[in-house]
């Protein structure tokens, strides 16, 4: 390359530079320019709600007349338009049991409003069908005592086992051996916060009995002490009777 084309080269590099920095400045100037100039219309934007605000209009109209006397008029518009759509759904996950031998229930739901939405689910455990399955098993396998064990974890099953005279299965006793272990033990029964208040009303009936019964008794006694003191002044009435027809005897 000659010198002359290395000079041309430069004052062209030269050139460009000056023509980026003046574009780059206008630009600067127009941005900040515009951030200065308000805008008549204003508009906001939130979930579920589309608020317009439209207006900001000015107008001022002079009249001069003849006579050197003015009139002004001002007029001034706003206008607010509030428009707001209903939200969207919240969609709750589906869950499945996947096999029916599973003892297993899906439970899913959801909640939408304007501002949030939120949903959910889970599997949730059948401890009754998992009960029956067990038990249905070791029937099966030849356990049965073992299979009465298990059901009687529910309280039902164990209330009616004891009301049918026939306890359920306890430490691996039965019968009348096992009602002991439960009267003795009685905080491990399944039904442990029923057979309590049970328990408890039974008490108050038991008390509440013995006091109709101290009362009727009470009442008895004084009417029999009653009794006894009216027949006592009888016998003195009749003893006084018969003293004075011997007096007028003799």
């Amino acid at each position: 390359m000659t010198q002359g084309n290395a000079k041309a080269v430069n004052n062209m590099d030269k050139f460009m530079n000056y023509y980026v920095t003046g574009a780059l400045v206008i630009l600067i100037c127009l941005l900040a320019f515009c951030g200065q100039v308000k805008a008549d219309t204003t508009q906001s934007n939130v979930s579920g709600s589309n608020t317009s605000i439209d207006g900001g209009y000015e107008s001022t109209t002079t009249t001069t007349y003849e006579t050197g006397s003015e009139s002004t008029s001002t007029t001034n518009n706003t206008t607010n338009s509030d428009i707001k759509s209903a939200p969207p759904t919240a969609g709750a996950p589906s869950y499945n049991t996947m096999t029916q031998d599973v003892c297993a229930v899906g439970v899913s739901a959801g909640i939408q409003t304007f501002g949030i939405g939120l949903s959910g689910g889970k599997h949730v455990i059948d401890e009754n069908c998992e009960r029956l399955k067990l038990a249905r098993i070791l029937n099966d396998f030849g356990m049965k005592v073992a299979a009465v064990a298990i059901l009687c974890q529910d309280e039902r099953v164990f209330e009616s086992m004891i009301q049918a005279g026939t306890p359920c299965p306890i430490d691996g006793r039965i019968g009348k051996e096992a009602q002991a272990l439960w009267s003795k033990y009685d905080h491990e029964r399944p039904d442990y916060d029923l057979y309590v208040k049970r328990m408890k009303a039974r008490k108050d009936k038991e008390e509440k009995i013995a006091r109709d019964a101290a009362l009727i008794e009470k009442k008895r006694l004084e009417s029999e002490l009653k009794m006894t003191k009216e027949l006592e002044e009888q016998d003195k009435e009749t003893a006084k009777e018969e003293l004075k027809n011997l007096k007028k005897v003799r």
